[in-house]
Formats: structure tokens, C-alpha cells, sequence
């Protein structure tokens, strides 16, 4: 203080100082005013606080945390009270709206009405704070809505809101609380954010913890749940994959449900990207080739992503021409990068049908060309049933020889009797039907016998000699060895020659001798030309020789 002594002070040499004491501790005291609720206007506002204008002849000032995030700009108005005045002489003021108990009947008119009051912290003590509330009162620890010691004493010298819980007017003891005060805030403010939310509403979050089933999030002081198939349009086994504790998100808000007191909000991060079946059908022709990574494998089959957020499945069916896979995982695992074919898409159940072994070819649309009648092949048994065994030509294309085609040493019981799964064999194509995909094999037919001989010892044109087994009409069947028959075509015979000839009686006893000297290229002696007739030795003109078919066709020399 200047000394007022000086001309420069401002005050009379006659004043005491006294007086300056007097007038200073006057302008300490509370104004009348004092927490009675009062418009004001706000001057200006500095980094961290609101100076009002409230009528009188200093301003008021406002700490700037008081407005809670509000924004305030000069020339605003403020409700507020006076607390009291600072060494400057400023008067503090407070946004409270609730009054500040100044006897004892207040006090406990307050208690009784459960109202909510204005206190100041004024110390920490053990188990609590001492509260002004216009007479000390005691808050609980336990009372004051904080977590620990530490921001217990942090409240010391703030002003809060409190409700008294216990009055005793003749021991003057007064216990208050604090925390159901702020429960009753956060409720009220917990209640207006809910009925702000809609659903469709863009929220911002914050990921306060992560389960197995997805995470929940704070939006504004409200959980909600982001379910582990809402937060991204790709497949996520584990949200700790792609969400960590304390991350920020944005979600749009999904469901908003009430049960009892509880609230529950549900949220997703797929929903704001946009969904891919929109444009399935343009991006998926049925036909096309396609690829994509196995996600799931189950018993009927394989899912395989193309993009995320959308599948196609793999049929068992579908994964092999071969037909007779028992698992899936024997062709494709989770994880494998695959080609496939599309063979449909239904949007109204967003499912897409993919082939696997259609991207590989069909291995039976050139079957007849690449095995024609007569072919030889080599390939393992795949399978063998009571009338025969399924042999491998190719990857996806089978054969079957039956039991009778295995062999012609022998009479078979069962093909296992000679042949087991597995063991690679070698066989003849008999049979093409490339529609039924069915091609069948014979084994026997590989293994020389007299009639290959006689095959490749004669040619068209051939005059041979032979014994007529029987006839009927235009054709014949001929002996021409052992074991060795062909098909003979009659010409037409008069009835009279038919008639006039005698039944031949044939010396049968050196058939034998005869046509193992003949058959080989012995030039044949004359015949008698009398009507064909079954029992004859006669001569025949070689008109066809099927070497791969093993079929002889002759005429009448």
C-alpha cells in the first residue's frame, strides 16, 4: 500500500490508517446481493475467465471452467450469483441457481425437501472434506462422487452442489452429500442424450473394453455394443484384430432397445461403407471366372470371399469332377487362394454359387476323342464292388471294367479275388458314352489269344476255310479255328437247289487237322458248291477284318 503520507497516494495526510483499514475491510464485506440470482452481461473474456457486468461499480468475475464448454462472447447474458469479492476487488461470481443456507431453519427446511444446496470445500480431514454451507458441515469420502484421495483433495476450495443427509441442530453437526447430487446429474444428462439419439444417427466413440462376442463403446457417457459382425463388412473371428482399448471410431447407431431400467444401444462401423451386394449381380456374371480366398470350410463345402463382406460358396458337389470326396479339407483349407466359376447369384438371399472343378475343364467333354474304342490305358483301381472295379484314366474321368472283362483264364467269384485298390492296371476301351459319363474297360481283351494271331495273319480278300456252326436266313456263323468264329453273309439260294441237295453228313473227326493245315494260308482245295447248310466245310472270302474289335465278316467263295 502506498504510504499515505505522499501526495501521490491519494489519500488525505489527515486520514489515519485506520480509516484505509476501515473502508478496505467494508469493501471485503459480502454485499447484500450475495447469492441471490442476477442478470448480467458479459464485457469480455480472457483465457481463463468471464468478466460481467452485474450493475454495480466493479465487475464480477466468472472462472471460464464455470461455463462447461459453453460458448459465451461479449455482450451475452448470465444468470448468476455474487460469492463475494477477491483482493482486487473483484466480486466472484457462481452460476449456481440453488441458494446458499444462511440459519439453521433454512437448513433444515433443505434437509427436509431433499434440496439441492451450494457448499464450498474449505479443508480435507480424515474420512472426508468439511463443507461451508453456511455452517461447517461434514461430506463422507464416500459421499463425494470422486475415486481416490487424491482428487478428494482437489475439491478443496471449489464450490459443489450437495444435499444434507443428516442436520442436528443442537450439536450442530451437518453431514452432506455429493454423489447422489452428480448420479441424479448424470442421469438427467444420460436421459436427454438418449432422447436426442435415433436410430441412423453417425455417433463418434471411444472403445472402452473388447470381448469375444465385439466391444463397447462410450458415445457421450452411453455404452453401446458393436457387435463383432457389425464391425466390418469382411469376416473377423477376434475384434482385438482390428479394435484396440481407447481407440476412436465413428458408428452409426443401429438399434436402440429399453428393458426395465436399462438401456441398451446398438452400433456399427460396416454400416457406413457401402454394402457390395448392391452390385453383385453386375460384378458376378454366371460363367465367369472368379477369384478368392477360402474363409470357412464346412462339411457341405467351402465359403471363399471375393471381396469383403462377400462370399460365394463352393458346394462339396462342385470341388471335383471325381465326384466321391468325403471331406472338404482334401481339396481346400481355410486361408487357400482359389479360381473358381460363378454358377449363380440370388440377391433376395445374397448367396452366390461358385465351381471349383468347372475352372479346371470338364475332363469328359473330349472323352470319346481322346479315348476311342480301342485304346489302351493305364491307370490305378479306384474302386471295386461286386460286379466289377472303377479304374482312373485321367483326374476326374473313370472307366469300369466288369468282372467278366478282367480275365479269361478263370471264372471270378469277386474282382477282389485278383485285383486290389490301388494297384495300377492296364486295359482296353470297349465303350465310350461320353453323355452318361460311363466308359467301358476290359483287361482280358489285352492278352494275345489264337484269334489275335489269325488276325494278324490274314487280310481282306482271303479265301479261308471254315465249318458253319449254324445259319438262319441271310447270315452264318463260321468256325474257322479254335476258338476263332466269324460272321458269314449267305447269298439267296433257289428253293429247288435247297430241296434237291441231301443233307450233307460232314467227316467232323479231321475238322481239326484239316483247318489247322488251312487257316494259316494253305490254299484250300476245291468245294463242292451245294446250298450252305449248318455242319458244312466250305470256303469263304475274308470281306472285314476289325483287329480292334476282334470281329471277322466273310462270304461264300
Amino acid at each position: 500500500m502506498a504510504d499515505p503520507q505522499t501526495p501521490d497516494s491519494g489519500i488525505e495526510s489527515t486520514e489515519s490508517f485506520g480509516d484505509v483499514l476501515k473502508q478496505f475491510e467494508k469493501a471485503s464485506r459480502k454485499p447484500k446481493d450475495e447469492n441471490r440470482q442476477l442478470e448480467g452481461t458479459v464485457i469480455t473474456v480472457s483465457a481463463d475467465t468471464v468478466y460481467v457486468d452485474i450493475g454495480y461499480k466493479s465487475e464480477g468475475i466468472l472462472p471460464l471452467e464455470a461455463m462447461r464448454g459453453e460458448a459465451v462472447k461479449a455482450g451475452d447474458k448470465l444468470f448468476v450469483s455474487v460469492k463475494g469479492r477477491d483482493p482486487e476487488g473483484y466480486y466472484e461470481l457462481s452460476r449456481g441457481k440453488v441458494s446458499l443456507p444462511k440459519d439453521w431453519t433454512s437448513l433444515e427446511k433443505a434437509f427436509q425437501e431433499k434440496a439441492t444446496i451450494m457448499g464450498t470445500v474449505t479443508g480435507a480431514i480424515k474420512g472426508g472434506v468439511t463443507v461451508d454451507i453456511g455452517v461447517r458441515a461434514f461430506m463422507p469420502a464416500s459421499r463425494s462422487a470422486t475415486k481416490d484421495a487424491s482428487e478428494l483433495e482437489k475439491l478443496v476450495g471449489s464450490e459443489i452442489k450437495c444435499r444434507i443427509i443428516k442436520i442436528d441442530v443442537a450439536d450442530e453437526d451437518v453431514v452432506v452429500d455429493r454423489r447422489a447430487v452428480v448420479q441424479e446429474e448424470e442421469r438427467a444428462d444420460r436421459d436427454r442424450r438418449y432422447s436426442e439419439i435415433t436410430i441412423g444417427n453417425v455417433v463418434t466413440g471411444t472403445v472402452r473394453s473388447l470381448t469375444d462376442y465385439g466391444a463397447f463403446v462410450d458415445i457421450g457417457g452411453m455404452d453401446a455394443l458393436l457387435h463383432v459382425s457389425d464391425i466390418s463388412r469382411a469376416r473377423i473371428n477376434n475384434p482385438a484384430d482390428v479394435l484396440t482399448v481407447g481407440q476412436e471410431i465413428e458408428a452409426q447407431v443401429l438399434k436402440i432397445s429399453t428393458e426395465g431400467d436399462k438401456r441398451r444401444i446398438s452400433i456399427g462401423i460396416k454400416q457406413l461403407a457401402p454394402d457390395p451386394w448392391n452390385s453383385a449381380t453386375e460384378k458376378y456374371k454366371i460363367g465367369e471366372r472368379v477369384r478368392g480366398t477360402v474363409s470357412r470350410v464346412v462339411d457341405f463345402g467351402a465359403f471363399v470371399e471375393l471381396e469383403p463382406g462377400l462370399e460365394g460358396l463352393i458346394h462339396i458337389s462342385e470341388l471335383s469332377w471325381n465326384r466321391k470326396i468325403k471331406r472338404v479339407s482334401e481339396v481346400v483349407k481355410q486361408g487357400d487362394a482359389v479360381e473358381a466359376v460363378v454358377l449363380g447369384v440370388k440377391m433376395d438371399d445374397k448367396r452366390i454359387s461358385l465351381g471349383l472343378k468347372q475352372a479346371l475343364g470338364d475332363p469328359w467333354e473330349k472323352a470319346a476323342q481322346k479315348f476311342p474304342v480301342g485304346t489302351q490305358i493305364e491307370g490305378p483301381v479306384t474302386n471295386i464292388q461286386k460286379f466289377g472295379v472303377f479304374v482312373q484314366i485321367v483326374e476326374g474321368v473313370e472307366g469300369m471294367v466288369h468282372i467278366s472283362d478282367i480275365t479269361g483264364e478263370r471264372r471270378l467269384n469277386h474282382p477282389s479275388d485278383m485285383l486290389r485298390v490301388g494297384e495300377v492296371v492296364r486295359a482296353q476301351v470297349l465303350n465310350v458314352d461320353a453323355e452318361k459319363r460311363q466308359i467301358k474297360l476290359g483287361m482280358k481283351q489285352l492278352v494275345p489269344t489264337g484269334l489275335d494271331e489269325y488276325l494278324a495273319e490274314h487280310n481282306v480278300g482271303d479265301v479261308v476255310t471254315g465249318r458253319m456252326i449254324d445259319e438262319s436266313g441271310s447270315e452264318a456263323r463260321v468256325e474257322l479255328g479254335e476258338g476263332i468264329f466269324a460272321a458269314c453273309r449267305l447269298k439267296a439260294q433257289t428253293a429247288k437247289a435247297e430241296e434237291a441237295s441231301a443233307p450233307a453228313k460232314a467227316d467232323l473227326s479231321s475238322l481239326g487237322s484239316m483247318l489247322q493245315a488251312r487257316w494259316k494260308g494253305a490254299t484250300p482245295g476245291p468245294v463242292k458248291q451245294e446250298p450252305a447248310r449248318a455242319g458244312q466245310i466250305r470256303s469263304f472270302r475274308i470281306t472285314s477284318l476289325d483287329k480292334a474289335a476282334k470281329k471277322i465278316e466273310l462270304e461264300l467263295a
